[in-house]
């Protein structure tokens, strides 16, 4: 079979914060992709602004970089696909994985393989993908690089890979420093026999398989991704499986339920670095971009005019967590501000429009004609969903997450997630005693001699909604957890994950420092003075379990007597304030959140305090 052995195509793929993103700003560097006077910033590839702001990676990319061998020869293109770390964004794994012919597992040498490394690994091994591991951070101070390579075959012979997967080559780098070697350094250290990252590409070329073709086959590519221009409107990228595709041809394009449609070619493009550059012809293994196709979507197949044949669909992983998605039906709204979106048609089209490019989403209709169900993989995919929508303008109501049922032999099941923590040892029994509330059942635990233990639950997917904030209080803000889809099991039963109740605003009007000064005690208070407030809305959280409704907008009587305590002075204690992810793990079922550009507030799905005393004795007979 006829190779190209110009071009190589492999995807970093690793658990959240271990340097993938890092890897591939100095793969740019040291390859000669940015001019000498060109200013670059950290994580080049997190171009997103939530990407930057959370430091994860949401959404995958591809660059590429122009490698000329050491000992000469021709340049070899080494086409790179920077996937998300976090599981939440599986979808991007899934879809940047049927793009390449091999991956680089990059594992922490402190870390050792995580969650996510064993999500992103058993995507790979799946796909009968090559591995080459890289381990990064050697220069950590507690690297442990002998036990973390233990870790990974482990791992690799837990999720049932067979003996040519096993055999991978192994890379040590410290990505920040551009240094890789194929040489064990000390724990601690910089690999020292090595001063750029030549061991790593001189890896790849060796071990990564160069695109295979059938010079009689007809054109076939994929369609793995989208993106979107001013000007050229829709872009599709695609992997070019077979043939040839040019500039200006007409090709069949094969859509999801089958149907054919002839399309021409009117722009095609390949990356160079980070930016696009037109191009006349895309052979066997390129992954180029082409436009002219307005309604493209993901998965789909360009083919031969002639003799078009579809390639596989891409799949993902079922949904686990749910959410309602709708316009804001607060008292407050459209008060923010001009230009807000606040109207159910342009939600409504909103959220078909990530549809497109977002595999793993899924939008289902309610019985509101002004609110959808909205599907994803985690709690994280869908509020930045949310916040992405925020930034754009969009009020909204967002409903409490709830997880995604299924039935199985007659019996309702629900997704479990498997939690690994890391935390200091005088924590064990705060964590222990945490998790089982949320009906969690710990696995393993193991004890590294260093004052820090490792855990390993299988928690409900619900019970982890809101674990966080619990998780870091009572750990002191030290404890490390993640934690990845495990599968269904049958029904836990009632979960009580918050123990205390609401501070629930009993009429309209702006918030004043003297009602705040006596409610203070009763709880904390999320807003400040001057804040306009409504019937409904939630101000604090009680200390108590029960709701309590409360007079938020109380004003001092003014009186021509002088009080004995007049020149007491009070001081406020500065509220607890929300951010969109706090607020989702804090909502009860009867609550929901209304986002704005400008405000995240917390509210009773039902607003009149009569109406909801009535329907809490209607509950309890």
């Amino acid at each position: 079979m006829p190779t190209r052995h110009d071009i190589r195509n492999v995807a970093i793929v690793a658990h959240v914060d271990h340097g993938k993103t890092t890897l591939v700003d100095a793969m740019l560097k040291q390859a000669g992709a940015f001019a000498a006077h060109q200013h670059v910033d950290d994580r080049v590839m997190d171009s997103n602004d939530l990407e930057r702001e959370k430091g994860i990676t949401i959404l995958a990319k591809n660059t590429a970089v122009k490698y000329h061998p050491k000992g000469g020869g021709d340049p070899v293109t080494i086409n790179i696909i920077d996937t998300p770390g976090h599981a939440d964004f599986g979808g991007e794994v899934e879809r940047g994985l049927s793009m390449v012919d091999a991956v680089v597992l990059l594992v922490d040498a402190s870390e050792g393989p995580l969650p996510q490394t064993r999500f992103v690994l058993r995507k790979a091994l799946q796909a009968r993908l090559p591995v080459i591991l890289c381990i990064n951070k050697t220069d950590r101070p507690d690297s442990r690089i002998d036990d973390v390579v233990n870790e990974t075959y482990d791992l690799f012979l837990d999720l049932d890979a067979d003996e040519d997967q096993i055999e991978f080559p192994i890379v040590y780098a410290c990505a920040r420093d551009g240094v890789a070697s194929l040489t064990k350094p000390a724990n601690g250290t910089v690999p020292a026999d090595s001063d750029s990252l030549e061991p790593f590409f001189s890896t790849i070329l060796s071990n990564v398989p160069a695109p295979v073709y059938d010079d009689g086959a007809p054109l076939q590519a994929h369609v793995t991704n989208l993106d979107a221009d001013n000007f050229l409107g829709r872009i599709a990228l695609l992997r070019v499986e077979q043939g040839h595709l040019r500039k200006g041809q007409t090709v069949a394009w094969i859509k999801r339920d089958g149907t054919i449609t002839s399309v021409r070619i009117s722009e095609l493009m390949m990356t160079e670095a980070l930016t696009r550059k037109p191009a006349e012809v895309a052979g066997p293994g390129d992954i180029c971009a082409v436009a002219g196709i307005p309604e493209i979507m993901i998965g789909e197949t360009l083919a031969d005019p002639e003799n078009p044949i579809a390639l596989p669909l891409i799949t993902v992983d079922e949904p686990a967590i749910s959410m309602t998605i709708g316009t804001n039906t607060s008292p407050l709204v459209g008060k923010g501000g001009k230009g807000h979106k606040v109207t159910a048609r342009l939600v409504k089209d909103r959220l078909e429009r990530e549809l497109v490019g977002n595999v793993s989403l899924r939008v289902l209709p309610t019985e509101r004609p002004d609110a959808w169900e909205v599907q994803g993989r985690g709690e994280l995919a869908l509020a930045i969903l949310v916040e992405t929508m925020r930034r754009e303008g969009f009020e909204l109501t967002v409903g409490k997450p709830q997880v995604v049922t299924k039935e199985i032999n007659g019996k309702v099941h629900e997704p479990v997630e498997r939690m690994t923590i890391d935390s200091p040892e005088e924590y064990l029994g705060a964590i222990t005693q945490l998790l089982a509330s949320r009906k969690g059942r710990m696995e393993t635990m193991t004890n590294h001699g260093s004052g820090w233990v490792r855990m390993e639950f299988v928690v409900p997917s619900r019970g982890l909604i809101g674990f966080r904030t619990d998780f870091l209080t009572d750990t002191r803000g030290t404890g490390i957890a993640h934690s990845i889809f495990e599968g269904h099991e049958p029904w836990f039963g009632e979960l009580r994950t918050r123990n205390n109740g609401s501070l629930v605003a009993d009429r309209s009007g702006p918030v004043t420092a003297f009602a705040m000064t006596n409610l203070q005690e009763r709880g904390v208070l999320f807003i400040d003075p001057g804040t306009e407030v409504y019937e409904g809305m939630i101000v604090g959280e009680n200390s108590r379990a029960d709701d309590m409704d409360v007079n938020i907008t109380k004003e001092k009587k003014l009186t021509n007597m002088r009080s004995s305590t007049a020149d007491v002075t009070e001081s406020l204690v500065p509220p607890r304030k929300l951010s969109l992810e706090q607020a989702l793990e804090f909502c009860r079922e009867d609550e929901c959140i209304e986002v704005t550009p400008e405000t995240v507030r917390i509210r009773k799905v039902v607003l009149d305090q009569k109406e909801r005393g009535r329907a809490a004795a209607r509950a309890k007979r």
